[in-house]
C-alpha cells in the first residue's frame, strides 16, 4: 500500500524542524505534511507538546494514541505507538485488549487507566463526553491534566483522520519522537 499523495519536499525550515523534533529522519507522514509547510509546523510544534511536554503519565498519553488508532482505524498510529506503550508499561494483554470493541469493560485497567479510557471512546466516538465519565477522570487528574488528555485525545484524532485519509502505509516500528 501506498500513501495516496507522493512525499513532499524535504527541505527547507519546516523539514528542519521535523527532522530536530524526530532526531534527525523525516517519516512518511512528516514527508506528507510538508506539502503545506505552515501546517508541517503547527502540527510539529502541537504533537511535541503532547508527546513530550505534558504532565500525563506515559503510560495514560500512549492508552490515549493507541485507542484512538483503534476506534479510528488508523494501523500507522497503531505500529507507530506499540512500542512506546509497551515502555510505558502496557502490557501484551492491554494491548490486545485495547484492540476489542468494548475495552472499558475489562478488567485489566487501574481506576486511572479505565477512566481515561472511557473518556477517550466517548470523545473519539461521540464528541460529547457525559458527566459521569468526565467526573471520573477528574477524581485522578487535576486541571492541567484534564486540558492536556482533552487535546491529546483531540489530536490524535486529528492525526488519525489524516493518516486514514491520506492512506499512509503502517511503518516497520515505532516512529521517532
Amino acid at each position: 500500500m501506498t500513501a495516496r499523495l507522493p512525499d513532499g519536499p524535504d527541505d527547507g525550515p519546516a523539514a528542519e524542524l521535523l527532522r530536530a523534533r524526530r532526531g534527525g529522519v523525516l517519516t512518511t507522514l512528516d514527508r506528507l505534511l510538508l506539502h503545506s509547510p505552515p501546517v508541517a509546523e503547527g502540527w510539529n510544534a502541537l504533537l511535541g507538546a503532547l508527546r513530550g511536554a505534558t504532565t500525563l503519565p506515559a503510560d495514560l498519553r500512549e492508552l490515549v494514541v493507541l485507542r484512538v488508532a483503534v476506534l479510528n482505524a488508523a494501523e500507522f498510529e497503531w505500529t507507530s505507538h506499540a512500542p512506546i506503550a509497551r515502555r510505558a508499561g502496557l502490557t501484551d494483554l492491554h494491548l490486545r485488549v485495547l484492540r476489542t470493541a468494548d475495552a472499558t469493560a475489562e478488567p485489566v485497567w487501574s481506576p486511572v487507566q479505565a477512566a481515561v479510557l472511557a473518556f477517550t471512546d466517548a470523545s473519539t466516538r461521540h464528541v460529547a463526553v457525559p458527566d459521569e465519565v468526565f467526573a471520573a477522570v477528574r477524581e485522578h487528574l487535576d486541571d492541567r491534566q484534564v486540558v492536556e488528555l482533552a487535546v491529546l485525545v483531540g489530536g490524535y484524532g486529528m492525526v488519525s483522520r489524516l493518516l486514514v485519509a491520506l492512506a499512509v502505509p503502517p511503518s516497520d516500528g515505532e516512529v521517532p519522537g
